[in-house]
């Protein structure tokens, strides 16, 4: 990843926001395992500003698409409000195995963090977790697989992921909560729209969409989505 490539993937911007075109793969803070990681290439989103845009939120390493920056500390601090108060809406789009009992619904199911000795950690449905839940419906099936667009009421770590797998239709790709934990293939999940009131008053509601990843397509297509013209 470069600092141009970073900036071909600004999808908005305004005096107070970015929407960024988060690219599966790469890790939204520094860690032991991701070294090249977006808070690299903040400084390149500055556009010759002195503050350097700040995540207003995080997706997952391999997730894709809408992700929402600050680009000043009241920014920030107001779109930290948005999300406690669920003023943000996010749809999500992701390429599942399988088929869900029906053609929509909403998963209620509380999720827990837990830790195993030598493990890591990976979130489970546990009556103890905090509540999480998730409006979904079937948009298109083929081959096996099913494309399932996603409304998450609350924002939990690997939400839409663990409530897929508890509908019985876990996310192709995903090597934690699917059947192969030696996938090769990329996680299939888009974070494929966020909308959220403008910071300024008498500006309209912000409402941007990002493109499905290449290696979603194929699946995609399957399922009978067809890009725009």
């Amino acid at each position: 990843m470069t600092p141009d490539e970073i900036l071909s993937r600004v999808l908005y911007k305004d005096q107070d926001v970015i929407v960024l075109d988060k690219p599966a793969g790469l890790a939204v803070h520094a860690g032991p395992n991701a070294p090249d990681h977006l808070e690299l290439y903040l400084p390149s989103l500055s556009f010759g500003w002195a503050e350097v845009p700040r995540l207003a939120h995080r997706l997952d390493r391999d997730t894709s698409g809408c992700l929402i920056l600050g680009r000043h500390a009241k920014a920030i601090k107001r779109l930290g409000k948005m999300f406690e108060h669920r003023r943000v809406d996010k749809v999500y789009w992701s390429v599942c195995h399988g088929s869900p009992p029906a053609d929509s619904g909403t998963v209620d199911a509380p999720l827990l963090k837990v830790s195993a000795r030598g493990q890591g950690w990976r979130i489970k449905v546990d009556p103890a977790g905090q509540d999480s839940i998730t409006d979904w419906s079937v948009k298109g099936r083929g081959e096996g697989l099913t494309w399932i667009e996603w409304r998450p009421r609350t924002g939990r770590t690997h939400q839409i992921r663990i409530h897929a797998q508890y509908l019985g239709c876990p996310l192709l790709g995903d090597a934690y909560y699917g059947p192969d934990p030696e996938t090769r293939i990329r996680l299939h999940l888009l974070a494929r729209e966020v909308a959220f009131p403008a910071l300024a008053p008498s500006k309209e509601p912000i409402r941007v969409t990002a493109p499905p990843p290449a290696h979603m397509v194929e699946a995609l297509r399957k399922c009978g989505w067809a890009p725009e013209p």
